[in-house]
């Protein structure tokens, strides 16, 4: 049986983490969130009202369903800024958890390394369960695990671009080095994509614009969430080894005289 994705000691059913932003209607929404099968959600801590968690016009169309709530700093431009958004969110009772997400480029959305290195060493150190947005950089990757990081989540290709995975194998190294989940984020688009990514040895995906952008994005969801599981079957199956040259898959026959 699948064993099941561990982050910080808890257990999770589903490898789908989904982003809550750019749908067209909150029904819309849960549809797909439902369709999903997701149990981590995440969403801009700037967007969220933290004076009144439970009444914030984002949040307050879940009640009723059970998530993991994976708050992000998207916005940020400085360690100092991401630090002091993520402070604001647990002290409003919302999480501990915390995707840190800081970007100075308004054109690609790409993260800043040093930027965030510093910020997942300063939340690590106050007790967050930290999960960074990065760029797929193996070396800055390993860096971010050393920090403490509970796993992290290296970008196939700039945000919101539908690009799929730009560097399998910068993504490769990243996942075979690792000692903590590898969740690819950002710059996926398709069924395809992140079949992709989860047959490399991702853990698991986080996605929000495919979804929520999509013709018909609770149809979406639910092919990502069929994506993500034949993926990570295919996986741990085992591909066969790519060969320059042709085998009869029936073998040698011989005719009798």
């Amino acid at each position: 049986m699948d064993k099941k994705l561990t982050i910080a000691g808890k257990e999770l059913s589903s490898r789908f983490f989904l982003g809550t932003g750019r749908y067209p209607n909150p029904f819309v929404q849960n549809e797909a969130i439902k369709a999903s099968e997701a149990e981590v959600l995440t969403f801009a801590i700037r967007r969220v009202n933290l004076d009144a968690p439970g009444e914030d016009a984002i949040l307050q169309h879940l009640e009723g369903m059970s998530f993991t709530y994976l708050p992000n700093t998207s916005g940020a431009k400085t360690a100092e800024e991401a630090v002091r958004i993520a402070r604001l969110a647990k002290a409003s009772g919302l999480s501990d958890w915390i995707k840190v997400e800081i970007s100075v480029d308004e054109k690609t959305l790409l993260p800043d390394p040093i930027e965030t290195l510093k910020a997942t060493e300063i939340l690590v150190n106050e007790g967050f369960v930290v999960l960074p947005y990065t760029s797929d950089d193996p070396v800055l990757c390993k860096k971010l695990e050393q920090a403490g990081a509970a796993a992290v989540m290296p970008g196939g290709a700039p945000i919101g671009t539908g690009l799929g995975i730009l560097n399998s194998y910068n993504l490769q190294l990243i996942i075979e080095q690792a000692n903590v989940p590898i969740i690819v984020d950002a710059g996926l688009g398709s069924a395809m994509d992140v079949a992709q990514a989860m047959e490399l040895g991702a853990d698991g995906v986080l996605m929000n614009t495919p979804v929520a952008k999509a013709k018909d994005p609770v149809k979406m969801a639910r092919a990502m969430k069929h994506a993500i599981e034949a993926g990570r079957l295919s996986y741990e199956a085992g591909r066969i080894p790519k060969k320059k040259y042709a085998t009869a898959s029936s073998g040698t026959s011989f005719i009798l005289s």
